[in-house]
């Protein structure tokens, strides 16, 4: 007996759906490569906030009934192949060098050489600059505090 279809639902980020008739023993790479055709390394997939990596994971064991929603994203270029060796990244997007996490280390450097400079050269910083420079500490405390509480 042939196995029964069900209908996937697959919903773009421009709030778009494209309807998928599948088999649940289909993998992920099946439906990619069904519905996505040349763009197989650009898509991913996310169902209940999983990125489904494994492309030969069947649909019946990810638990994907009839009318489930799945999310796609469409990269438009392919990811970077991933890096050989023994601290080899599994996910090429942690492999880049994330240039917002220098941030908060950068502004605290800076932070730190004015406040030498006003230290050591009081003569040269006025009232004015001085109580700037302490309500910029401030602020940037409060906001380093909210963001890394979370």
């Amino acid at each position: 007996p042939a196995e029964p279809t069900m209908v996937l639902r697959l919903k773009f980020l421009n709030d778009t759906e494209r309807l998928a008739r599948v088999r649940p023993g289909d993998t992920v790479g099946a439906l990619k490569r069904a519905h996505f055709p040349g763009q197989e390394q650009q898509v991913r997939l996310i169902y209940q906030g999983q990125l489904l990596r494994d492309d030969t994971q069947s649909l019946a064991a990810l638990h994907l009934t009839h009318n489930s929603v799945l999310h796609c994203h469409i990269s438009q270029h392919s990811p970077a192949p991933a890096p050989a060796g023994p601290h080899a990244s599994a996910d090429p997007v942690h492999a880049a060098l994330n240039v917002g996490s220098l941030m908060l280390p950068l502004f605290v450097l800076m932070l730190a050489v004015l406040w030498y400079f006003q230290l050591q050269y009081r003569h040269v910083f006025t009232a004015t600059a001085t109580t700037f420079l302490a309500g910029l500490t401030l602020l940037f405390s409060f906001m380093a505090f909210t963001m890394y509480r979370r």
